[in-house]
């Protein structure tokens, strides 16, 4: 069993390695232009998207805690290459429409379980006396640092098959697509308490945990969504604002692996930085980089302008590290996957209604103006979320050792 668990820490790491190894996303805005979708068609499909996994997410999160973490993983992998198998044909905005379905569905199947799994495997291989791959944070962290890798190697692969065509990344995509199905068969769930099924129960214990338990866990969570939403909405920007600044689409995947990887690099250094600075100073960083992020790329010129996105990578790198170390630290076992999933439902829900707004203020308005836009309303949601999670922390702090009185 144990070496089982073990090697389903190398699995969920090749799971999310190759569920990342997105060829496509690199392209997918010129991809759909070929078919002649708008930009607001485009996030409309997005759009859609997010509605299958508010509708998903957190009921597959529940069936994951219920029923088994690699159930839900396995699940999902077969939508995943359902869905990339039916891309071969796409060719229509409903084609699209359909591909976004299937494919939201694997993501709130996948999402969560796949964090929860790792967690627990970790945890149980440190009580039973065999150490895993290190500390269960350190793991979400690799985790992180590894999705953001295999996404930048997806880009500059995709900058080489397009030396031969789109059609050529599309069915690169299809076969990558099908190998996290044979990872999910290799899974082993590992060994916890049966939660009772009392679904009305569960839900008030969920609801009071996130409200009422430790308030580091909530506002830990409202950070995960704020960020999390902002690059949702930057990813979607990208490939407009390269195209903007005149850059050829030959270099949209090497762009978006140099993306990726400062991603997957900032994610792994992560702890490492907190150690160094301290948690508040790196909290700080990760609100101050957006900023700047997003106001270089509004005001920058050609290749200037692209630099800035690395703001905004290096802080999706961090953030994305923490903040899910410190969520999944606090939140008991036996949920994990849920909340995990809640956090997920946040982002997907708010861009439900403002990814089509989106891409209509692209239409309309522009790159630079919709960039300035976002800054004004990220700006101070970054403080509102912020703030309080500095205060929180610092209060948790205080508590845990007296001796030490809060910052000032």
């Amino acid at each position: 069993m144990k070496r089982s668990l073990h090697n389903n820490i190398r699995n969920i790491y090749l799971l999310g390695f190759f569920n990342s190894f997105m060829v496509i996303n690199p392209v997918f805005v010129p991809l759909l232009q070929g078919h002649d979708l708008s930009m607001n068609q485009v996030l409309q499909t997005q759009a859609l998207f997010a509605l299958t996994i508010a509708l998903f997410e957190v009921p597959s999160g529940y069936i994951a805690d219920i029923w088994g973490r690699r159930r839900a993983i396995l699940l999902g992998s077969i939508c995943f290459a359902i869905g990339f198998l039916y891309l071969l044909g796409a060719d229509s905005f409903v084609d699209f429409l359909v591909f976004e379905v299937v494919i939201g569905l694997g993501v709130s199947l996948i999402s969560g379980a796949d964090l929860a799994l790792l967690y627990d495997t970790e945890v149980y291989l440190q009580e039973q006396g065999t150490a895993g791959s290190g500390a269960p944070g350190k793991s979400l962290s690799r985790l992180i640092s590894i999705e953001a890798a295999a996404s930048g190697i997806a880009g500059i692969v995709a900058s080489v098959l397009l030396l031969w065509s789109l059609d050529a990344v599309v069915i690169a995509q299809t076969i990558i697509g099908v190998i996290p199905l044979l990872l999910a068969l290799a899974l082993v769930e590992v060994p916890r308490p049966v939660i009772e099924i009392n679904h009305r129960g569960n839900a008030r214990s969920i609801m009071e945990l996130l409200l009422f338990g430790k308030p580091v866990v909530l506002w830990t969570a409202f950070a995960i969504a704020t960020f999390g939403l902002l690059a949702v909405y930057v990813f979607w920007i990208y490939q407009k604002y390269w195209e903007f600044q005149g850059v050829p689409i030959e270099w949209y995947g090497y762009i978006w692996a140099a993306f990726a990887l400062t991603v997957s690099v900032s994610a792994n250094f992560a702890g490492a930085l907190e150690q160094r600075l301290g948690t508040l100073r790196v909290l700080c960083l990760i609100g101050i980089l957006p900023v700047l992020g997003l106001l270089g790329m509004a005001l920058g010129a050609g290749w200037i302008g692209v630099m800035f996105g690395f703001a905004l990578q290096i802080s999706r790198g961090l953030g994305m590290s923490l903040f899910y170390e410190a969520l999944n630290r606090r939140v008991p076992g036996n949920f994990r996957a849920t909340v995990n999933s809640l956090v997920s439902l946040a982002v997907r829900a708010v861009f439900i209604g403002t990814g089509p707004l989106l891409g209509y203020t692209l239409d309309r308005f522009g790159v630079t103006s919709t960039l300035l836009i976002m800054l004004a309303i990220f700006a101070p949601a970054i403080a509102v979320v912020l703030i309080p999670l500095i205060a929180r922390i610092r209060r948790e702090e205080a508590s845990e050792n007296p001796q030490v009185a809060p910052a000032g």
